[in-house]
């Protein structure tokens, strides 16, 4: 079978979580990811923006061979999906839908918490995909576990105490809040079990990156490879990175992402 080339997108390192789940799902695939670390954060600038810088670094993909791409910055979906797929001469797939129609299926009493950055939360995204398909939304900002994780302390007591702090309050009465959290944010899967540890034991918790993952597999009907031959075929599958800023940088913090070293990675400059 000829294997996939996918281009994967994000404004950082977040989006390896993605590119992590997708080499999980999909081993038999080339992956190209694309991290536009010199010009992030994307959420304190304007649609417009966001859009330009979306649709040259998804250029730069299908240039470097992507025939399927794979925007794994929330931020990009939810603010430049159309401007993507319309520049695009490829299919494009966000973060935000595939993470939406799984927290609906998950969800038994249609209510359901997103947490993300200030810039997804203002967006709205999650909210109007969740609303559409019937479901009542909560949204919470909690800007703070971005830069804890990238300090390393997934695991550290400050960040315990400071998603006690977003979350106890909607979480105070299970019975009538929501039962589904959804991790509207591709760094919050490192902190899945801390997260798992404050939020009631029958919240389900819906991770967008795993959702994605399923979803492009879907899309190229691919399946689930068996857990006794995911492994191995992993061993075969080939990653190049590029970065806008510092490659050193990126493999540091790419490595805590992945969970192994990052072997092919340069520097490109993409200009203002």
């Amino acid at each position: 079978m000829r294997r996939a080339t996918i281009g994967v997108f994000d404004s950082g390192v977040g989006g390896l979580t993605v590119l992590r789940e997708l080499v999980a799902r999909i081993p038999d695939a080339d992956y190209i990811y694309f991290g536009d670390t010199a010009r992030l954060p994307y959420g304190s600038k304007s649609r417009e923006t966001i859009a330009r810088y979306a649709v040259s670094a998804t250029k730069f993909l299908e240039e470097q061979g992507a025939e399927l791409l794979v925007i794994a910055c929330n931020t990009a979906s939810a603010l430049a999906l159309d401007a993507i797929r319309e520049a695009a001469h490829v299919d494009a797939i966000g973060v935000v839908e595939p993470g939406a129609e799984a927290a609906a299926a998950a969800t038994r009493r249609n209510k359901v918490l997103v947490i993300g950055t200030e810039a997804t939360i203002k967006s709205h995204a999650y909210q109007r995909a969740l609303e559409k398909r019937g479901v009542e939304v909560c949204e919470k900002a909690c800007p703070l576990f971005v830069p804890l994780i990238e300090e390393g302390w997934a695991e550290h007591p400050v960040t315990q105490q400071v998603a006690h702090v977003y979350l106890d309050d909607v979480f105070h009465d299970f019975e009538t809040g929501p039962d589904v959290l959804v991790l509207g944010c591709t760094h919050y899967p490192l902190i899945k079990p801390l997260l798992r540890s404050v939020a009631p034991w029958r919240v389900e918790i819906v991770d967008s990156a795993e959702a994605t993952a399923r979803c492009v597999a879907e899309s190229l009907r691919i399946a689930p490879p068996k857990t006794s031959e995911g492994a191995e075929r992993r061993k075969f599958t080939r990653m190049k990175f590029f970065a806008t800023d510092s490659v050193e940088k990126f493999r540091s913090l790419g490595e805590r992402f992945m969970g192994h070293a990052l072997e092919d990675v340069q520097r490109v400059d993409m200009g203002g």
